[in-house]
C-alpha cells in the first residue's frame, strides 16, 4: 500500500495516529463525485431548460455551484466527506487533526483549478506522490489532510453515546486537545481519565471524564440527531 500514518503530537503529549489515504484511493473518491455531479447537472438542465430562456440561466447557476462548491458544502458540513469520500471511507482534516473549517476547505477547492493543470490532475497527482503526507497543490496551502475514516469507525463514545457542544469558542489546539481525549479515553481507567479531564479544567471549569468525552463526540462528528 503507498498509503502511510501520520503521527500528530497533541498538547497533553498524547499521539494521535491517522492513516493517510494515497492517491489510488483518493482518485475513486474523486471519480464517484464526479459521477455524481454529472447525474445531478444533467437532471437539472433538463428539469430547469423546459422553462425556457430562464431555464438556461439557472442551468449556468447550478452549473457553477456545483462545480466550485459541491466539495466545499459536504466537507464542511458532513465531517469532512464527500459522497465519493465516505463511499470509500475517506475524509478531509486539518493536518493538526481538528474538523476542516469553512477557510480550509474553500482554499483546497479553489486551488483545485491550479492541481488539474497542465490537464488531468497532473499537478496535483505529482504533488500527492512526492507528499510526505499524500497532499496535493490544495492540501499543502490550505493546511489540510485525507485521511482514512471507515464508515463504522468513529471516535470512541462514552455508554450513552452522548454529545455535547462547546459553548465557548476553541483554538484549533483546545479542539484537538479534546478530541484526543475522546480517542484515548476507552483505554484508561476512571482515575486517569479523571486525571486526564482535569488538565482541561482550566478552560472548561468542573469538567469531568464523561463530559469532556461527549465534547469530544460533538467535535469530531459524533451522534448528531442519530
Amino acid at each position: 500500500m503507498l498509503d502511510t500514518t501520520y503521527t500528530i503530537a497533541t498538547p497533553e503529549g498524547v499521539e494521535l495516529k491517522l492513516p493517510v489515504a494515497g492517491l489510488a484511493a483518493r482518485s475513486l473518491a474523486w471519480l464517484l463525485d464526479a459521477v455524481i455531479k454529472f447525474i445531478i447537472l444533467i437532471v437539472t438542465s433538463i428539469i430547469l431548460q423546459l422553462t425556457g430562456d430562464a431555464g438556461t440561466g439557472l442551468v449556468l447557476i447550478t452549473m457553477f455551484v456545483i462545480l466550485w462548491f459541491y466539495n466545499v458544502l459536504f466537507e464542511v458540513l458532513n465531517h469532512g466527506a464527500t459522497p465519493g469520500k465516505r463511499v470509500l471511507g475517506l475524509r478531509v482534516m486539518n493536518d493538526n487533526g481538528t474538523p476542516v473549517g469553512w477557510t480550509g476547505s474553500l482554499i483546497r477547492n479553489l486551488i483545485r483549478f491550479v492541481d488539474t493543470l497542465p490537464g488531468c490532475y497532473a499537478f496535483g497527482c505529482i504533488s500527492v506522490l512526492l507528499s510526505r503526507q499524500f497532499q496535493r497543490l490544495g492540501d499543502l496551502a490550505a493546511g489540510t489532510i485525507v485521511v482514512h475514516h471507515p464508515k463504522h469507525a468513529n471516535l470512541p463514545r462514552s455508554a450513552n453515546e452522548e454529545s455535547i457542544s462547546v459553548k465557548l469558542p476553541l483554538t484549533a489546539d483546545e479542539q484537538q486537545a479534546i478530541m484526543s481525549f475522546g480517542e484515548r479515553a476507552p483505554s484508561l481507567n476512571q482515575e486517569r481519565a479523571e486525571e486526564l479531564a482535569a488538565l482541561l479544567r482550566p478552560l472548561l471549569a468542573d469538567v469531568d471524564a464523561a463530559q469532556l468525552k461527549a465534547h469530544a463526540n460533538y467535535i469530531a462528528g459524533g451522534v448528531r440527531g442519530s
